[in-house]
């Protein structure tokens, strides 16, 4: 049985790791608001850099060259926006699995206590149903953590096709650039 202070501090910790969480949350939310700001800032320079550069072209030929030598820099730039996406989006998720792994730990340990409790105050002749709840705790527990590994298999898969994604993306765009191109 729980008593009124075990209860109390199993709230105290809950709300701690709450604010935990929300930490975690706003930390990424800074990150992603960081970069937009960043992003937008050189968006504005290099949009005034190109008017200016559009406004000097002499003729249809020389406009040809200047939009075709943005085409490259603007692929990269993109891919690497989503490249910072991706890491401030995967670094927070690492962040709150981090601590939602400590609370499912501690969870555990609490129930096998529980259970252990349980087995050392059970009368007699329950041994068959002890050893059946504690082999599902096991089985549990197993399943637990299979899922865990397959879910950090999966991001890792994720993580390599999005990387091999962003790099066709990149030399994609480069070999358009380096096509010569017909004036018409």
């Amino acid at each position: 049985m729980l008593t009124a202070e075990q209860l109390m501090a199993n709230h105290k910790a809950n709300i701690a790791t709450l604010m935990d969480l929300g930490q975690k949350a706003f930390e990424g939310v800074e990150k992603l608001v960081e970069l937009n700001l960043q992003v937008a800032k050189a968006t504005l320079d290099e949009v005034s850099e190109h008017t200016k550069a559009v406004l000097s072209v002499k003729d249809a030929q020389e406009l040809l060259a200047l939009n075709t030598s943005l085409l490259q820099p603007s692929a990269e730039k993109a891919a690497a926006y989503s490249r910072h996406l991706y890491d401030i989006a995967s670094s927070t998720s690492a962040e709150v699995s981090k601590v939602a792994e400590g609370q499912m730990s501690e969870a555990q340990k609490k129930f096998m206590s529980v259970v252990d409790n349980a087995v050392k105050n059970a009368p007699a002749g329950t041994e068959n149903a002890v050893v059946l709840v504690k082999s599902a705790v096991a089985a549990a527990n197993n399943a637990f953590d299979s899922v865990q590994k397959a879910a950090k298999q999966a991001a890792d898969v994720a993580e390599a096709n999005f990387q091999a994604i962003s790099n066709t993306a990149v030399k994609a765009s480069q070999a358009a650039t380096a096509k010569p191109r017909k004036a018409a």
